[in-house]
């Protein structure tokens, strides 16, 4: 079983007086960020809390929050982290399924567990008197260390265990492919109950770099902090991007900017171009909660000879395309499998869906993609979100990055719906640009001249806004539950 020592604490004693975290307002030092965390976690030893209990965490993007995280580390606990934008019935059946013994809320969140006994406030947390106990000394890198819920794309949310093992080589694998500058700081403008944003608070540890809290995203602050060299990479999803560039208007990056690391499913092309023209350092990733995020990078020296593709697996990982059981050959689609050691080792108590997902030390992302002649990966879409039309496979996102091209179009979001004819039909859902005027007509019209006739949209609507998650994540099908309300506006005009 390998160990390592504590990171915060041997962070702390490496690089003491270097900053760990700022949030425009605050700085601390690793130092500080240690001695911060060990007082918590004596107090959430007060409040009860034991080595391998699950403690649920509801907290926005602070400094608190990953002093928080990393007390329970301190304790051996099991950190459950929250999304802040569940209903309560979504936050209580969590708890519910994973049997966690305390809940760590914001002050403003905790009316959203309805009066449960098992809610510890910050504020309440802070008041208790810290009890005498010993803190770990070292991780075991095989043991669990956080839990996530997936944002149950498909079927129930299930409960991802990642081990100090995923977070070490995650963190170690996105080193080796971006490299780690003297003077890097990283932005988290994401969730830290995400992935993507949990890992860069890893990440800051592990590297002794210091990373820029936002509390929700800004673009001008971002471009802002980005203009003043006051940090060097950032994480992002198309839809954060857009709006950075939008407000960037004919501004550009400082060389201080050396990375733009955009997830969150496939980016549109036009997106991508845009960010070419004004020389945004973009490298397209591809990840999801159960591995740790990012386990496919671009390189680099790729970043506009293929454009479009999401790269190769990270240092440590593996890639291969199956169909029917079979790898498929270079361009042919077919569900990402990955293996790497930081790739979850399964789904809290859920055997089955473990014993689904991972085969032969293979995980089955459910994702559709195909590798080109020379090992790069396109990701084409979520399995769910195919759709088939009169037996031709159709991908939203193909769809959406034709609409995205459009000059009036700001968001677009496609789904299958039912159809006698062909199965399945396109229907896409369009966010104009404020003052734009194109017509229903006028961008199946543009589809027409771009796509094979099959993937035009039966049907395009337009919204004011497109369902996303907390991660900015575009949530395709909740699209169809719009169609009653785009219908009634459609028949007004």
């Amino acid at each position: 079983m390998t160990t390592m020592p504590n990171w915060l604490k041997q962070r702390a004693f490496l690089t003491p007086e270097r900053t760990a975290v700022r949030d425009g307002e605050r700085a601390k030092t690793f130092a500080e960020l240690y001695e911060a965390s060990a007082s918590w976690a004596r107090r959430l030893a007060a409040a009860g809390v034991r080595e391998g209990d699950i403690v649920a965490v509801l907290m926005k993007n602070r400094i608190e929050m990953i002093e928080i995280v990393h007390a329970l580390f301190l304790l051996g606990a099991r950190a459950l982290l929250q999304n802040v934008r569940l209903t309560p019935y979504e936050l209580g059946w969590q708890l519910d399924d994973s049997g966690a013994c305390l809940v760590i809320a914001d002050d403003g969140l905790a009316d959203r567990f309805g009066g449960d006994g098992r809610v510890v406030t910050i504020g309440a947390l802070a008041a208790l008197l810290e009890a005498d106990v010993p803190l770990k000394e070292t991780v075991e890198l095989d043991e669990t260390a956080t839990i996530m819920y997936t944002s149950g794309t498909t079927g129930t949310p299930k409960g991802v265990l990642q081990t100090y093992g995923n977070h070490w080589w995650s963190a170690v694998g996105s080193a080796l492919n971006l490299g780690l500058h003297e003077g890097d700081c990283w932005l988290a403008a994401v969730p830290l109950f995400h992935i993507s944003g949990l890992s860069i608070a890893m990440r800051s540890v592990i590297y002794g770099m210091p990373m820029y809290i936002q509390p929700s995203f800004d673009p001008k602050e971002a471009n802002g902090l980005i203009m003043g060299g006051q940090v060097t990479i950032m994480s992002v999803v198309a839809a954060m991007l857009q709006r950075m560039v939008a407000e960037l208007g004919e501004a550009r990056y400082p060389d201080t900017f050396r990375c733009m690391l955009l997830g969150g499913g496939p980016a549109p092309q036009p997106l991508l171009e845009a960010c070419k023209e004004k020389g945004i350092p973009v490298y397209q990733t591809y990840g999801m909660t159960e591995t740790s995020s990012q386990i496919v990078t671009l390189a680099p020296e790729y970043s506009l000879t293929k454009l479009g593709s999401a790269g190769k697996p990270l240092f440590p990982a593996e890639l291969c395309i199956m169909q029917d059981g079979k790898q498929a050959a270079p361009y042919e689609a077919g569900e990402i499998v990955v293996k790497g050691p930081n790739v979850t080792k399964g789904y809290l108590h859920r055997p089955e869906a473990t014993e689904r997902a991972l085969r032969d030390g293979w995980f089955y992302t459910g994702d559709i993609g195909y590798v080109d002649e020379e090992g790069f990966l396109y990701v084409l879409d979520r399995r769910s979100d195919l759709i088939i039309s009169g037996g031709e496979n159709v991908y939203p996102a193909e769809i959406e990055a034709v609409l995205l091209s459009h000059p009036d179009v700001e968001e677009a979001g496609v789904t299958g719906v039912e159809d006698e004819t062909w199965g399945q039909v396109p229907y896409a859902f369009v966010k104009r640009k404020q003052g734009a005027a194109a017509d229903e007509d006028e961008l199946k019209q543009f589809c027409r001249q771009r796509l094979a006739k099959y993937k035009v949209p039966a049907r395009i609507y337009f919204i004011d806004a497109l369902p996303r998650n907390a991660a900015q994540k575009l949530l395709r099908r909740e699209l169809k539950t719009l169609i009653p309300e785009a219908e009634k506006r459609a028949s007004r005009l």
